[in-house]
């Protein structure tokens, strides 16, 4: 990954506001309190947690990536704002890299489509949130809204980067909420370009 955003950092922000949709409406309905602890599995520049911080004044931020490349960004735009770490999504210990044993709030804004054992990302997120606290992740959809023939060129274009779109989102999310008692909320955005999930305890 350190490779690959080695040269990609610099100008990550800039050219994902035009395909990466739905991340603000994200943050907007994120509803984190003064107090609360956030974490963003996948933070990359730091961008959607400077975001946070100013739409959620006095929310205590936390962000996890697997590139140590992406972290310089973050830590330059949150400045002491917020704690960051290095850790992989799918196996962090909270504890030993936060001092905490949970979140009021997770977010994976397309990270899930970039981690190839992403079902793992999210069963331990879900797993990371403390009572009353809710985990809410965004990424590609099917784009069945869209024409065939774009679509399968969006996908192509995705491949290139080693994103997938992950379909069973959903699903998945609908299996965790059976299996641990949570609450399960499924949006499409416009031409299905898009898919949140909200898990909450």
């Amino acid at each position: 990954m350190d490779k690959v955003y080695r040269w990609q950092r610099p100008i990550y922000d800039v050219t994902r506001k035009y395909y990466l949709f739905g991340r603000d409406r994200l943050i907007g309905e994120l509803d984190a309190r003064a107090g609360m602890a956030v974490l963003e599995l996948g933070c990359g520049t730091g961008r959607n947690l400077e975001l946070i911080a100013k739409a959620w004044p006095g929310a205590r931020l936390y962000g996890l990536d697997i590139s140590a490349e992406m972290l310089k960004s973050a830590r330059g735009r949150l400045g002491g704002k917020g704690r960051l770490a290095l850790g992989d999504a799918t196996a962090f210990d909270a504890q030993a890299l936060f001092e905490r044993i949970g979140f009021d709030r997770i977010v994976l804004s397309y990270a899930v489509s970039m981690i190839p054992d992403w079902q793992r990302a999210v069963r331990r997120a879900a797993a990371s949130l403390v009572p009353g606290g809710s985990l809410q992740v965004v990424d590609f959809g099917p784009c069945d809204g869209l024409p065939a023939p774009l679509r399968a060129l969006l996908y192509r274009w995705l491949a290139r980067f080693h994103v997938a779109p992950r379909l069973d989102l959903p699903a998945l999310a609908a299996e965790i909420a059976r299996n641990h008692g949570l609450a399960c909320e499924v949006v499409r955005g416009p031409l299905g370009y898009y898919q949140m999930v909200r898990l909450s305890r």
